[in-house]
């Protein structure tokens, strides 16, 4: 049996590193059941599509802040029930890198059925001009 663990440079030699680090979250891997998401691309953007069952619309915030998309949701508690024990969440927060170039007017977001899917346009590639640099 190969240990994959050892291995990660073979394991994960198929996927592109740029997707990797464009989309790294800031923080580490959700825990089970929170904000899992499947990022997919076309041509000119890249697709979230990040799992928030059991939120309304109402509660949840986008915002990007300094190349991050920041994608956090709040449930309203209701104080009229008296828990003895609470394990379901209420609130979950997770950032993407998305780029210095997007802005929040060029980002699409829509809530259906428990699913937040979030349209972010790929940064175009601009050529930068050739510098030289003198050796002394």
């Amino acid at each position: 049996m190969r240990n994959y663990l050892t291995n990660r440079n073979d394991v994960f030699s198929l996927f592109d590193d740029a997707l990797e680090n464009f989309f790294s979250p800031v923080f580490f891997a959700p825990t089970k059941g929170e904000m899992k998401t499947d990022i997919s691309q076309t041509e000119h953007a890249y697709n979230l599509a990040i799992d928030l069952p059991g939120f309304e619309k109402e509660d949840i915030e986008l915002s990007l802040e300094n190349g991050y998309l920041i994608v956090s949701a709040q449930k309203k508690e209701n104080s009229e029930e008296n828990y003895v024990r609470r394990e379901r969440s209420f609130s979950c927060k997770r950032s993407y890198y998305v780029g210095d170039n997007v802005t929040e007017e060029q980002i699409k977001a829509k809530y259906l059925n428990g699913t937040l899917s979030i349209e972010v346009p790929k940064a175009d590639k601009k050529q930068l001009p050739k510098k030289t640099i003198n050796v002394d």
